[in-house]
């Protein structure tokens, strides 16, 4: 079970300033897009501000205490509906326009997080919660998206909005319309922020259960054989309800957060608007105001509230967003521990030679793996690493990869220290068979074209042929278009692990890892494999990590780890005349294969 997420705010939140200057990037890209977004915004601000003196001058001209000989103002009307339209209108030009830019916007972060994560160590994607990352990523580019489109073109306007409004209020009529409304509209703002500031912690709190909750949900899906292996169909059940609770309670105090906040909006508005119409009706029954006035005092009243509260509702929309966006900025501030720096250099590949030099690892002090190992793989040769489970066998393959630094020593290409190359040129020259072959849920042909995406069709074929895995393709009614599903569970182990090989040849890499790469194959596919290995490493320099002592006795050099050290080296029949710890597991396995 996952622990709990702490809801407490990040160090590395991103504030509002911050958010603006991320966004500007993006905003400034496409200048003649928010250029002609913010003409249009004008133009649908101007129009909307016209339309209750419009409507003012209607009554009038209709009203018999002003004009006794009745007339249909005609333009007046016209002018109206126009405003009117053109307030729509041209508000959703605006949008129209800028939806370009959000849009933009939200791809590039998009891949930005997503080039990110790949640029992360192992150890960290050793230790994600899958389904907690999606959600982050999903929300944070959603709140990028509310960001870009209502901090711009949302906030600033109404607010320009409410000062023109004041502005109308203390020229036309009374100075006590303008206070009244600017008045209302601080505290509006003031008990908006503080209230909202408070909720944040509710909605954090519902985004950690709502991450737990999906990774959990995600973590039993993928491992839904093991669940029907132990039964324990009603554990899972039982368990996932547990984090949806914790969710479902977190959800029901953002609910009445959000009842407290909207009930005292309602109030400051309320009491706002009431005291407008009683000062207004006051100066009608005076004569001061006619009633054209107090409806177009009115109509400003609505159209001012509408999008104050509106304001309220982008204020907090605004805060979640950005609550929203803590997580996937915590990922873009996560500095990868393994990276290249300006000194690295392209690997340069002469030979293909290989050397361990007094190589000591560890995952963490109180773990040691590997200590003081050294041994070198001379160009075109097969080593194979031998061992106990646990005595750092694929250690040395992820090393090697450069997925974890050493603790100390260091390995080297040709003479070149993996730390100084850079990462891509020396991952080029490393093809891997992993013990543990996990494949994208796709077709086994494009499985195996993801060794090398450009690779031509001849490639992949030969690939495929080289594999021995033709006659299985030739079997299946879709042949190579078959799908595998999720992590290859519709192909058998052993056929997995031959799409790995077939995957591994086609990237045409000097240098060869094979992981215990006949693992999960049965006696006569392993000989073919083998056969295939065989024929593969010709002319590669090739580091074969096995179980099976029985794959590797033609290997050139055989290296025996015991608990992290080399204890023996040698050649298959050397090593039997040794008599160490080789002979006695050569023995051991020979009995076993007798017995079965």
């Amino acid at each position: 079970m996952r622990s709990k997420q702490s809801s407490v705010k990040r160090p590395d939140a991103m504030n509002l300033r911050q958010s603006i200057k991320t966004l500007w990037p993006y905003i400034t890209q496409f200048k003649g897009r928010v250029f002609i977004a913010a003409m249009a915004l004008v133009g649908a601000k101007g129009a909307t501000l016209l339309m209750p003196w419009a409507l003012k001058e209607i009554i009038d001209s209709v009203d018999k205490s002003i004009h006794p000989v009745l007339f249909i103002p005609t333009l007046l009307l016209i002018m109206y509906g126009a405003l009117r339209f053109a307030s729509v209108f041209l508000g959703e030009i605006r949008d129209a326009v800028f939806s370009r830019v959000t849009e933009h916007a939200m791809r590039d972060i998009g891949l930005k997080v997503f080039k990110h994560l790949h640029s992360l160590e192992l150890a960290f994607h050793l230790d994600r919660q899958t389904g907690g990352i999606s959600r982050d990523i999903e929300r944070g580019t959603s709140g990028l998206s509310f960001l870009m489109r209502f901090l711009m073109f949302n906030i600033v306007p109404t607010l320009f909005e409410i000062l023109t409004v004041a502005l109308i209020f203390g020229t036309l009529f009374s100075i006590w319309f303008a206070l009244i409304t600017l008045l209302a509209v601080a505290i509006y703002i003031t008990f908006t922020v503080t209230v909202t500031q408070w909720r944040n912690r509710f909605i954090r709190e519902a985004n950690t259960a709502d991450n737990l909750s999906n990774t959990r949900a995600i973590d039993s899906l993928l491992n839904y054989e093991t669940v029907k292996y132990f039964n324990n169909e009603e554990f899972e059940a039982s368990t996932y309800d547990t984090f949806l609770a914790r969710w479902e309670k977190a959800r029901l105090k953002n609910r009445m957060s959000l009842l407290a906040l909207n009930s005292g909006q309602a109030l400051i508005i309320a009491s706002a608007i009431t005291a407008l119409m009683w000062l207004g009706s006051s100066e009608v029954v005076t004569g001061t105001l006619s009633i054209g006035e107090l409806v177009m005092i009115n109509a400003y009243m609505i159209q001012l509230f509408l999008p104050l509260n509106f304001l309220g509702f982008v204020y907090r929309e605004i805060r979640r967003a950005l609550t929203d966006l803590e997580n996937m900025l915590g990922l873009l501030n996560k500095k990868p521990h393994i990276a290249d720096t300006p000194a690295s250099q392209l690997l340069t590949l002469s030979k293909g030679e290989v050397s361990f030099n007094n190589v000591s690892f560890s995952y963490d002090a109180n773990r040691p793996i590997l200590n003081n190992v050294s041994f070198s793989v001379k160009p075109g040769t097969k080593v194979a690493i031998v061992g106990a489970s646990g005595a750092g066998k694929s250690s040395l393959a992820r090393l090697l990869y450069r997925f974890y630094e050493v603790s100390s020593g260091s390995i080297t290409i040709d003479k070149q220290p993996i730390n100084t190359v850079t990462l891509h040129s020396l991952r080029q020259a490393i093809a891997i068979v992993p013990q543990d072959t996990v494949l994208f849920n796709t077709s086994i042909r494009e499985n195996i074209a993801y060794g090398r995406p450009t690779a031509s069709e001849a490639e992949i074929d030969q690939a495929i042929a080289m594999a021995h895995l033709t006659a299985f393709i030739n079997s299946l009614d879709k042949g190579d278009k078959t799908l595998v599903g999720e992590r290859g569970l519709k192909v058998s182990g052993g056929e997995k692990q031959r799409i790995a090989i077939a995957r591994a040849i086609l990237k045409k890499s000097p240098i060869l890892i094979f992981d215990e790469a006949t693992s999960a194959l049965d006696s006569h596919a392993e000989q073919a494999i083998l056969t295939a290995m065989r024929a593969v490493t010709q002319n590669h320099t090739s580091i074969v990590i096995a179980h099976r002592l029985s794959t590797i006795i033609d290997a050139d050099n055989i290296l025996v780890l015991h608990k992290g050290e080399l204890l023996e080296q040698g050649t298959h029949s050397e090593l039997l005349a040794l008599n160490g710890q080789y002979a006695q597991m050569w023995q051991l396995q020979q009995e076993q294969a007798k017995n079965t």
